[in-house]
């Protein structure tokens, strides 16, 4: 499991958190998870970034993975990434769980909410 950090460019400049780009950038991110491109666990939007929880197939390279979604991204709905990404591959004593809350936490140390659950850029995948 990977925490991954992808940040536009400039920071600063709200890119994601637009209504429409955001649902565009979760059914991106939702196609691409069904497809078996990677699995990911929880995805939050910020204004100039985007946090995630993922993993990836054995016969898939994340670092190829990530930049072709950012450069379908980049050139369908109009974002500015950064030129690389932050990866943490978590460790044994890392809980999937308080991972995701510190992410969750995110939007609420910015002031953009005051409480997690008000924070509507947030993606998990359905379980049916």
């Amino acid at each position: 499991m990977f925490f991954i950090t992808i940040c536009c460019q400039p920071r600063g400049q709200n890119q994601l958190c637009e209504t429409l780009i955001a649902a565009k950038l979760f059914e991106s991110i939702a196609f691409r998870h069904n497809r078996g491109d990677w699995w990911k666990h929880f995805v939050l939007l910020m204004p100039d970034h985007l946090h995630a929880l993922v993993n990836f197939p054995e016969n898939k390279d994340m670092k190829v993975v990530v930049t072709e979604w950012k450069k379908y991204v980049a050139r369908d709905f109009g974002i500015r990434w950064q030129r690389d990404f932050f990866d943490h591959r978590l460790s044994n004593d890392e809980s999937l769980r308080d991972k995701e809350d510190y992410i969750r936490m995110n939007p609420v140390r910015a002031g953009l909410v005051n409480c997690p659950e008000d924070w509507p850029y947030v993606w998990q995948p359905t379980t049916s």
